[in-house]
């Protein structure tokens, strides 16, 4: 890190939006990396606090409760809860999680804003901004939706493009629409407070710190530099809106802090509540932390929000004058699912709590696969298929079976004791694997230290596991099984240097597989054994007595990864028949005729409707088709009730091949149109009609 030895760390993770539960998206993107080089920190003795809480303000915590018919405060109540013991189950061992509905925060950011607004560092003024005469409102950015004027997405944000990731304001989309009515915004004058950042870009103190990056990633690196080549603009650090922090001074009713304005101050005032608690012992006051240029501050982020922690935040702090600015920013691309973007609006992730559900007591399997596939530098894909494969293959086959195998040696030639070192002049024939052997895990475990020093978090566990294939290697090679009948002194040494293997292994989990490191200990018979002791050559001595041995990890069989891919093959049905935002005014390319004949398409009647069991859009049709009858699974569970569809005459998708979904073969598709505002409508005929006959 630039060659700057800190006293003391500050490690954050990026506050999530209270607003949805957590997804192997998120903890991929920054909580697993922040707490796996939290927990190599501390393993070393460092001064650590590990910092995060609950986003609970800005737009997407008001469309939610809009959706939920519950208030904003409600929403974020909800789903503080439910992160936060996702986060738990899964070992994430945040020092403290705060949220940004607390008065310690709403005091802290409120006195930030006023601080800067004193200083006269905001330029106030006077724009046009988008509202909304139905709902009677001034729209924030992400409630105006348009078409993007660079790649012509139709569902652009007023502040972002998704599909293509450029930066918008909401007055650049075409055709602009608000998500509240549907109807089209008109432009009316509003006061609010921008932060200078072309300005302060230009500064000498700006200047100074952007020579940080380059000893960053490439990609925050190559992120911030087309900011900065492109040329800052000056940005509202306020908005109209009845949710959030209230701007702390006059003429400002109505108004809030802009919510990437008080969000990462939230990292101060949840820094400052714990310090003030009474489980806080020695780390001294808050102002050490966050003041004193001998603390290290490290933003652990995702993709997205690169932008605001290495730029637009540390303008904020250099600004105030006070506070101390990032020594480094080591953010992740984002993690894709089965060959598509992870999505919450469309349900396609994989949820941590339902993981747990399917598979119970198995959070470490998904920590190592993750940090494995980590989007370190560039984007990545999680597959279902890929997750058996590592586990069964790595965590299953070379970690778990080295130490089954000798932890069940240990059992069976010394009844479960750590057997004495003989003279190593008897064991001469076996110094060239114990030499190999020991030579390589030595190195491995000093690319591993190397590689956590910089963050690499993907290389870094791959040397871990290496360390269980030279344990392997060595098995192989001496096979202590054979020689126990004729050598037994051989034997001894093998099974010595086999246990202090096992014991470097459970050391050197500790900041990737917590759970597995503690049960490891466990079976080695010392709880203790810490990070100072991993390059000893011997860690447990002679004649200690070691625990009881389980199976570290069980292999993921087929059936259990089926029953995943059926849920997101359900997914994407049920997605595949949602309308699409703006679909009225945009049109598909043009088909040719024949294209459009081998469609065939059929008047069914619906016979028996029901929902399908942990499925909430799908529902299970039986139609007849006149000439036979078809099992059919529609995702339009949230717009008809099964009894409504009884009855009911439908068009069918008739050579439509079948898929199996969630164990059940849906064999056609059911016609829908839908609106913009995502209700859909039968398209049936307005007359009874016989069935099966051919809609032309």
């Amino acid at each position: 890190m630039n060659n700057f030895e800190p006293k003391r760390y500050l490690i954050t993770a990026a506050l999530p939006y209270a607003n949805g539960p957590v997804h192997i998206g998120h903890l991929a993107g920054c909580y697993l990396p922040a707490d796996i080089y939290t927990r190599y920190l501390k393993a070393q003795g460092k001064e650590v606090l590990f910092i995060c809480g609950s986003d609970e303000h800005g737009v997407p915590i008001t469309i939610k409760a809009k959706k939920e018919g519950i208030s904003p405060q409600q929403v974020v109540d909800k789903y503080d809860g439910i992160m936060k013991n996702a986060f738990k189950d899964f070992g994430i061992d945040f020092t403290y999680y705060g949220r940004t509905s607390s008065k310690t925060h709403h005091d802290t950011a409120q006195e930030f804003f006023r601080n800067l607004y004193d200083k006269g560092v905001f330029k106030e003024e006077i724009t046009n901004q988008y509202y909304d005469v139905e709902a009677n409102q001034f729209l924030a950015d992400r409630y105006i939706t348009g078409t993007c004027p660079r790649c012509g997405n139709t569902n652009a944000y007023g502040d972002q493009c998704e599909k293509c990731g450029t930066t918008l304001s909401p007055t650049d989309l075409i055709n602009p629409k608000s998500t509240l009515s549907g109807a089209t915004p008109v432009l009316k004058e509003t006061k609010n407070w921008f932060l200078p950042m072309d300005s302060i870009q230009q500064s000498a103190q700006f200047q100074e710190y952007i020579k940080r990056f380059d000893g960053w990633k490439s990609n925050i690196k190559g992120q911030c530099n087309s900011w900065l080549t492109e040329g800052l603009q000056p940005r509202a650090m306020t908005r109209d809106l009845d949710w959030g922090v209230p701007v702390p001074v006059e003429d400002a009713e109505g108004k809030v802090l802009y919510v990437w304005f008080d969000a990462p101050i939230g990292y101060i005032s949840a820094t400052k509540e714990y310090l003030a608690s009474p489980s806080c012992i020695d780390h001294g006051p808050w102002t050490n932390w966050w003041q004193n240029e001998d603390t290290a501050l490290i933003h652990f982020i995702g993709k997205d929000n690169i932008v605001f922690h290495a730029i637009i935040f540390p303008m904020m702090l250099m600004t105030h004058g006070k506070y101390i600015l990032p020594t480094n920013v080591p953010a992740n691309e984002f993690l894709n699912l089965e060959g598509d973007k992870i999505s919450t609006s469309r349900n396609w992730a994989v949820w941590l709590h339902e993981y747990l559900v399917d598979f119970p007591n198995r959070q470490d399997e998904l920590r190592y696969v993750l940090t494995s596939i980590a989007p370190e530098t560039k984007d990545s894909e999680f597959t279902w298929k890929d997750y058996q494969t590592r586990v069964n293959s790595e965590l299953v086959s070379i970690f778990g079976n080295f130490v089954n195998r000798v932890l069940v040696l240990s059992d069976k030639f010394y009844e479960g004791k750590i057997p004495s070192k003989p003279n190593m002049i008897t064991v001469q024939n076996i110094f060239t694997c114990r030499q190999t052997c020991f030579d390589s895990i030595t190195q491995s475990l000093h690319a591993m230290r190397e590689d956590l020093d910089a963050v690499k978090l993907r290389d870094a566990q791959a040397e871990f596991i290496n360390i269980a294939r030279a344990g392997n290697k060595y098995l192989a090679d001496t096979e202590p099984w054979k020689l126990i009948k004729t050598d037994e002194e051989i034997v001894k040494q093998i099974m010595f240097d086999a246990i202090q293997i096992c014991a470097k292994l459970a050391i050197a989990a500790a900041p990737f597989l917590p759970h597995t490191a503690i049960k490891l200990k466990v079976m080695l018979g010392d709880e203790n054994l810490n990070w100072s002791s991993l390059f000893n050559e011997n860690i447990l001595l002679e004649n200690h007595q070691l625990g009881k041995h389980e199976i570290l990890y069980k292999q993921v069989d087929d059936e259990e990864i089926q029953k995943q891919l059926d849920r997101l093959e359900a997914i994407k049905l049920a997605n595949s028949q949602q309308p699409e935002a703006n679909s009225l005014t945009d049109l598909k390319p043009d088909i040719n005729y024949e294209d459009f004949e081998k469609i065939d398409l059929r008047v069914g009647k619906i016979l028996e409707a029901e929902k399908v069991p942990k499925a909430d859009k799908l529902l299970k049709l039986t139609v007849d088709l006149g000439f036979e009858k078809r099992t059919i699974l529609s995702g339009i569970a949230e717009y008809y009730k099964p009894e409504e569809l009884v009855g009911k005459l439908v068009t069918v998708v008739a050579n439509l091949a079948p898929r199996k979904i969630r164990g059940i073969e849906s064999q056609g598709m059911l016609l829908m149109a839908g609106n913009d505002f995502g209700k859909l409508f039968n398209v049936g005929p307005e007359k009874d009609i016989e069935t099966g006959s051919v809609v032309k």
